[in-house]
């Protein structure tokens, strides 16, 4: 996967290729805007920062993340933007689901079960989110530097 994308081929393949995933966040989108929540623009995606200390998800073109969240949880979502590009309809069961369910159960582990979470393997050591962290940094350095 080669993450630099021109802008028109990124939104090309989001609104082909990756419909179906960036269907669900421009109705997610539009439902946070009626609520209110304003996105900023992050590389080529739109950003919404909603709730404390949580992370991040990505709906394709647009991704949600905790208010303040580091620059790294940022860029990490946009990968998963990327990744959207290139796996189009497959990104809900290749990368979005595994992501969600593997996420929740570390906090389950930590928060519920008293594990520490630096007995976890690293966040990213599964290669759908080693790859979001890849890609996303980048993407954003390649935007940034064009």
């Amino acid at each position: 996967m080669n993450p630099k994308l021109s802008k028109f081929i990124f939104y090309f393949l989001t609104f082909t290729w990756g419909l179906p995933f960036t269907l669900i966040g421009c109705f997610t989108a539009l439902f946070l805007y009626m609520r209110g929540h304003r996105p900023k623009k992050h590389g080529y995606c739109f950003c919404f920062e909603i709730g404390e200390n949580w992370g991040g998800i990505n709906l394709g073109l647009f991704f949600i993340v905790n208010k303040d969240a580091a620059r790294s949880i940022k860029n990490h979502e946009h990968g998963h933007a990327v990744q959207n590009c290139f796996l189009g309809p497959f990104m809900i069961f290749a990368v979005a689901l595994p992501s969600l369910i593997r996420s929740r159960y570390r906090v389950y582990l930590t928060d519920k079960k008293g594990v520490s979470p630096s007995s976890l393997p690293p966040y990213d050591s599964i290669w759908f989110e080693g790859s979001a962290t890849r890609l996303g940094n980048e993407i954003i350095e390649f935007i940034e530097n064009k």
